[in-house]
């Protein structure tokens, strides 16, 4: 059975920002990763990394996500 968005957006975090995330209600982790859904479909970029690293792309989106919610 694949992840759900959650789980996906949960695992590319680093671990002080997933228990961060972890900690908050489930509608806004749902928010969150649907805004980190977003990220990873709309930024050309990240085309290009996700060809070289997958998990490096997802990752970057994660930290960009975090980065707008939080400025």
């Amino acid at each position: 059975m694949p992840m759900d968005s959650v789980a996906r957006f949960l695992a590319a975090l680093s671990p002080e920002a997933r228990r961060t995330v972890d900690a908050e209600p489930r509608e806004e982790q749902e928010r969150l990763a649907a805004a980190w859904e977003r990220e990873l479909e709309a930024d050309t970029e990240l085309d290009t990394l996700d060809e070289l690293s997958p998990p490096e792309a997802e990752a970057e989106a994660a930290r960009r996500v975090l980065d707008h919610r939080d400025g």
